[in-house]
């Protein structure tokens, strides 16, 4: 298990679009974006533990690391099947895209992998990127296409159609979205009504009312800009994630910006209060105190 304790302060400015009021309502006051660990591939996948731990995954690497708030980082899980995007459940449980073979799974304590979903009327999916659990337990996932160089020659995807899926709390995998050029990143709010989607090929947002059944509705642009990943916060803010770490307000306004040493590739809020910014960004992690807190 590997173990290291990394300090690294980096003046970064948070650029606020509408006004400087807006930079004080979202960020504590004198934090600046601290570089918490480094010596990655590629980082990805945050998600925030009960206990305010952050796990995230480094694909190339096969592995998920965990932060916490001491600054300590430790490895979880090598191998773990690709993992990229992670959330975790009521439960407590960890679920993971796993790219590796294409499927969702739920990682249990002593690290064994259960598949939830793999497939849609039968045929494999391309490989789930990230998700998103709604408040009924149900999971909204991503199905972009990246061809992988680690995947076995005859894979039979379902490349044609990159969509967006839904797993019911039944077991059934039912497609919601099948009209984007690449989906992503994704996002819920905490009352299960709302349902934030990054077409990141084409730089657009799209916001879908959530039906009691699971399925979208009232297509909506939110925002000029596509998304690796995104979270939200306890006022509405969606935060999304490509040059810098984008803020948007529920009305769909641009209120800041906040610069990283390295392009950014997700993001969540962790620590015990849900007030730390957790910043995945390429070959590190970053986090930034804010006074917003996590809501996911």
């Amino acid at each position: 298990m590997t173990k290291f304790l990394i300090f690294t302060l980096f003046c970064i400015s948070v650029t606020t679009v509408s006004s400087q009021k807006n930079n004080q309502k979202l960020i504590e006051k004198g934090a600046i974006v601290i570089k918490a660990g480094g010596g990655y591939l590629f980082t990805e996948g945050p998600s925030v533990a009960p206990d305010g731990r952050v796990f995230f995954t480094d694909q190339p690497n096969d592995k998920i690391d965990v932060w916490n708030e001491n600054g300590n980082i430790t490895t979880f899980m090598q191998p773990c099947d690709r993992s990229n995007g992670t959330y975790f459940n009521k439960k407590g449980e960890l679920v993971a895209c796993a790219d590796l073979h294409n499927r969702l799974v739920i990682i249990t304590s002593d690290k064994q992998m259960n598949t939830i979903a793999e497939n849609y009327n039968g045929q494999p999916l391309n490989a789930p990127n990230d998700l998103w659990i709604a408040p009924n337990g149900g999971i909204y996932m991503s199905d972009p296409y990246y061809h992988r160089d680690y995947w076995e020659p005859g894979r039979k995807e379902l490349q044609d159609l990159r969509g967006v899926y839904y797993l019911n709390p039944e077991g059934k995998v039912i497609r919601v979205i099948s009209d984007y050029k690449q989906p992503n990143g994704l996002i819920g709010t905490p009352d299960g009504k709302t349902l934030y989607v990054s077409d990141i090929n084409d730089g657009k947002i799209w916001k879908y009312t959530i039906n009691n059944d699971g399925s979208l509705s009232n297509k909506t642009f939110f925002a000029p800009e596509g998304s690796d990943g995104m979270t939200i916060d306890n006022q509405g803010n969606v935060y999304l994630t490509n040059k810098t770490v984008s803020v948007f307000n529920s009305k769909g306004e641009n209120i800041a910006k906040i610069e990283v040493p390295e392009q950014p590739s997700n993001v969540c809020f962790g620590g015990k209060k849900r007030n730390i910014l957790f910043i995945t960004a390429r070959t590190s992690v970053y986090t930034l105190k804010m006074k917003v807190k996590g809501v996911n």
